[in-house]
Order: structure tokens, then C-alpha cells, then sequence
């Protein structure tokens, strides 16, 4: 049932990502000026990492779900693209001044932590036998 829900949260992130790509600034919701200005300033790098971030993310979440044990190199890999990504964003823009931190932390933190959360759970599938 976890691994289930957490391929669900895979699909969310990859099409949430597609909107991105797809709207800008509007992926989630009206944006402002600043959104706009913001979004017109990300480096090159910053939507292909998000792309990556969620696409290991997901083959990841496959793998665990069939109870494969390699899993744990893309989930490496997607835990290590999103801290990147936000760390970025929350240190070289002033996002958190200009928003507030309630408005611009809390899913970060959510994200970071439901990809250690299955990063440990692959590592604790591959110790209890539930995971090749």
C-alpha cells in the first residue's frame, strides 16, 4: 500500500514538473510579477534537475513497488536533485524574504522528506527481505 501511494506521489511530482515546463510561472496557480520575474531568472540547469528530481524519483518508487532493491540508486539520485533544486532556489533568490517562509518552505520540507522517507524505506525493505 506505501509503495503504491508513493508511486502516485511520483506521477503527481513528473506532471506537476510537465506543467512547469508547459505554463511557467502560472504551473501553480496566477502568478505575480515577481513569479514571473523569478522564473525568467532560473538557470538553464534548473528545469532539467527538476525533470530529473522527479523522474528518478519515480522509476524509484516503480522498483520499490516490485520489491526491487535497486531502487535505492535512483532515490539517491532524486532525494540529492531536489535538495539541489530547492537549495538553490532558497539561496540565491530572496523568495523566502519576499513570500514569507509559511508560504515557501513548507512544501519543500514535505518533498524532502517523503524522498528520504523512501530512500530509508528501500533500505529497510532490503533488510527484512521484502526488497531483491
Amino acid at each position: 500500500m506505501t509503495t503504491g501511494v508513493l508511486v502516485l506521489w511520483g506521477l503527481v511530482g513528473c506532471f506537476m514538473c510537465l506543467q512547469q515546463f508547459r505554463l511557467g510561472a502560472d504551473a501553480m496557480g496566477h502568478a505575480t510579477a515577481y513569479d514571473r520575474a523569478l522564473y525568467a531568472a532560473l538557470p538553464n540547469w534548473y528545469d532539467p534537475l527538476f525533470a530529473i528530481a522527479v523522474l528518478t524519483g519515480l522509476v524509484g518508487a516503480v522498483l520499490l513497488f516490485m520489491r526491487r532493491a535497486n531502487a535505492r540508486p535512483f532515490l539517491i539520485a532524486s532525494l540529492v536533485a531536489t535538495i539541489a533544486q530547492f537549495g538553490w532556489l532558497f539561496a540565491s533568490t530572496d523568495i523566502v524574504a519576499h513570500k514569507g517562509a509559511s508560504e515557501t518552505l513548507g512544501l519543500p520540507f514535505v518533498i524532502i522528506a517523503v524522498a528520504a522517507f523512501t530512500l530509508w524505506l528501500v533500505g529497510h525493505a532490503r533488510l527484512k527481505g521484502w526488497a531483491v
